[in-house]
């Protein structure tokens, strides 16, 4: 008994649902899919498939900041096509440009990065998909506000094809998930936004947990937010693997930002001799 009545449990998707939740979540799916067609509208480009490239492997941190930033710098002279680059890291923490040093619990807990995007501290490590972007804005606009919108949305949309609910909060960055059945009015964060532009290119990006082992926040602040916890889709009850993730996430950027092309590119030192050409 619930407080809709003796409503049973039905299978949908990958947890059971009331079936007045079922019907509630139809409707958001609809206004999130109204959503998604208006910053497309702001957002795509007509012009060649975005690069998709997923590499098998952590990438090591500095080799792949380096190959980004090689790939953006192409971008920018009109030399390479925009990229979506998935990866994953071996533990790492990075000091964006508004970190703060109380932030830091455990300095010499993992090698630390001191890098040039927005925000404060957070963390990467395996189980942790992060998406690096390297998106033309000039083509698309040119409205930087849109863009992060377009992020977020991206971040939520792909989240409710497994069954989560998350949400934009207005003065915190990232994607959050009420956490009910931690306490009342309890919140955690799922998925980060950090972004920096180099001549109208965009890069760094987003990173979403998976299954990544959330304890290893705790040496720092995460994003200097002490008052709201962390989450992944594990964390959650949700068994996907990472190709599935990959999958949803291609799917939901396509339609905000238009088509990819997969390029099998396997190793940073490999992406950044092909930025440079």
């Amino acid at each position: 008994m619930n407080r809709f009545g003796s409503i049973k449990l039905i299978p949908y998707g990958r947890k059971p649902l009331y079936i007045i939740d079922v019907v509630i979540h139809f409707m958001q799916r609809r206004a999130m899919a109204a959503v998604t067609d208006e910053i497309s509208r702001k957002l795509a480009a007509g012009g060649r498939p975005v690069e998709w490239v997923v590499s098998a492997r952590p990438v090591d941190y500095a080799a792949a900041l380096a190959a980004m930033e090689a790939r953006v710098d192409a971008i920018a002279a009109g030399r390479a096509r925009e990229r979506v680059w998935l990866l994953e890291h071996p533990p790492v923490y990075t000091a964006g440009t508004s970190a703060r040093p109380e932030d830091l619990i455990a300095p010499h807990r993992f090698p630390i990065h001191r890098v040039g995007r927005g925000g404060r501290y957070t963390y990467h490590g395996p189980g942790q998909r992060v998406a690096y972007v390297m998106l033309d804005l000039k083509s698309r606009g040119g409205d930087v506000r849109a863009f992060v919108t377009a992020l977020e949305e991206w971040l939520i949309a792909t989240l409710a094809q497994f069954g989560v609910g998350a949400e934009r909060r207005a003065g915190r960055v990232g994607v959050w998930v009420a956490r009910p059945d931690k306490r009342e009015g309890a919140e955690d964060k799922i998925a980060a936004i950090g972004i920096r532009l180099r001549r109208w290119v965009s890069f760094h990006g987003v990173s979403l947990n998976v299954a990544p082992e959330l304890e290893h926040y705790s040496g720092i602040v995460p994003c200097g937010v002490s008052k709201h916890g962390l989450t992944s889709l594990a964390d959650l009850g949700v068994a996907a693997d990472m190709a599935e993730v990959d999958a949803a996430l291609r799917g939901v950027f396509e339609r905000l930002f238009g088509a990819t092309e997969l390029i099998r590119l396997e190793e940073p030192e490999r992406a950044a001799a092909a930025a440079r050409r």
